[in-house]
């Protein structure tokens, strides 16, 4: 079977090309760090005898800070090298996976964020967060406004009306969620041979950000409807971001980075070995029917 030549830019090149990407990911992240630390945000008006509100604030989490980062984060970065190793081993493909897992955390973190502050909605534990005084009561023909509050701790109390949607559970989907869509490329999933078992390899990440997103109920830290809305967005924001460095997942050439951006350029340098091309990317061994089905990267037509 005959090598496909991709093509292969020099180092400059190549960083120059994704450096706006990059720079575009740092500022997604300075505006949420921005957002969360200096603006106060909207607070909804609330009722004391509001059955919802009235849950205890849990001073230890099921899964904290540092914990989230290393389940968004650290597990993702770490399996996505080692499929790397084991499959294509290519610096391309860790380049798009490590950016792509980046863009996908730092989009949804600003955008969450940026809805929490505007929404303003009260979490369930927000009386116990706010201490109002013993025997405190609703005005009359109408609600409670943060006035009431007794806290002295300005985090715990901002905190609490930062209930829609669940920072959590979005930020676990999206970086779990890109581990999931990097894994069933890797495997072809929906190559129409139907493996069970790569179904569940794919999906075993999404497991781990449901037990995030779950865990925030059990903390009393969001509604139900807040999870579920933090869930989709990260999820959604992790395809957005994982297509833009890798092809659709029922490609042939699913296992590979998009080389686009390099292809229909004129004098690129290539890399060479002994006088001969080194491919970024090994070539994926495919049986008739798959490369029946290939496109011409150029054209899209079949060939």
């Amino acid at each position: 079977m005959s090598q496909e030549r991709r093509p292969q830019p020099g180092l400059r090149r190549f960083m120059m090309s994704y450096a706006p990407d990059w720079i575009i990911s740092g500022a997604l992240w300075a505006i949420f760090w921005v957002t969360d630390s200096y603006i106060s945000g909207f607070k909804r008006h609330f009722s004391l005898s509001d059955v919802s509100l009235l849950y205890p604030y849990a001073v230890n989490q099921r899964v904290g800070t540092t914990a989230l980062r290393f389940i968004s984060f650290g597990i993702p970065f770490v399996l996505q090298c080692l499929i790397n190793f084991l499959t294509v081993q290519s610096w391309w493909d860790f380049h798009h996976s490590t950016l792509g897992l980046v863009l996908s955390l730092s989009m949804t973190r600003a955008i969450t964020q940026f809805v929490k502050v505007t929404v303003g909605r009260p979490r369930p534990d927000l009386i116990s967060r706010c201490q109002p005084v013993t025997g405190s009561t609703d005005p009359f023909l109408g609600l409670s406004t943060a006035d009431i509050c007794t806290q002295t701790v300005s985090k715990i109390l901002e905190d609490g009306w930062r209930s829609f949607p669940s920072g959590h559970s979005s930020i676990s989907f999206a970086g779990l969620g890109f581990l999931a869509f990097y894994l069933a490329g890797k495997l072809h999933l929906f190559d129409t041979r139907g493996h069970v078992s790569k179904a569940w390899l794919s999906i075993t990440p999404l497991v781990g950000a449901m037990f995030v997103a779950i865990s925030r109920t059990m903390d009393y830290r969001h509604h139900w409807q807040d999870v579920v809305a933090g869930s989709a967005l990260g999820l959604l924001l992790a395809y957005f971001s994982y297509r833009q460095y890798y092809p659709n997942l029922a490609s042939a050439d699913a296992h590979q980075p998009y080389a686009t951006r390099f292809e229909d350029a004129k004098g690129v340098e290539l890399d060479t070995i002994n006088g001969t091309t080194d491919p970024l990317l090994h070539r994926y061994d495919e049986d008739d029917e798959v490369i029946s089905t290939r496109r011409n990267p150029r054209t899209g037509i079949r060939r």
